[in-house]
């Protein structure tokens, strides 16, 4: 997605401007939702030269947070928050990813937790053995969560 635009000299402040459809995605609504929000002024919009609308990043961050912390620091650690009681925090003693699957093994004191998970999920957590980890164990599922 393309987020390198930036304001007209003529604002006061440059910053990022999302196309509709991107601000969307990202506040996980639908983009008729959008369209409705622009058109009754419940998101800020800015229109460009061609008549076409763009929304300022800071509009999706105050309505994705807006009851939740509005810094950077405060908002992932807000992220991290979890509804399970089932979480376990020990080391990763493991990490093989096999095509499109990882196994992920935390040890948790004197006992072992072994997880399956997506190969994608164990890149972009960036998971290496000697990690902190949380085990977090829903129904029959455990998660891994990097602490």
């Amino acid at each position: 997605m393309a987020r390198n635009r930036k304001l007209q000299p003529s604002h006061p402040r440059a910053e990022d401007l999302l196309k509709p459809r991107e601000a969307a995605v990202e506040l996980r609504i639908s983009f008729p939702t959008i369209k409705q929000w622009i058109y009754k002024k419940k998101i800020r919009s800015i229109r460009t030269a061609g008549g076409h609308h763009r929304i300022p990043q800071s509009e999706i961050d105050r309505l994705l947070f807006r009851t939740r912390a509005k810094t950077a620091p405060e908002r992932t650690l807000d992220m991290r928050r979890l509804s399970g009681r089932n979480q376990l925090v020990g080391r990763i003693e493991s990490v093989q990813i096999s095509g499109l699957m990882a196994e992920v093994v935390i040890s948790i004191g004197e006992q072992r937790i072994t997880s399956i998970i997506t190969a994608r999920s164990a890149r972009e957590m960036n998971l290496k053995p000697g990690q902190t980890a949380a085990a977090l164990i829903k129904a029959t599922e455990v998660m891994i969560l990097r602490v």
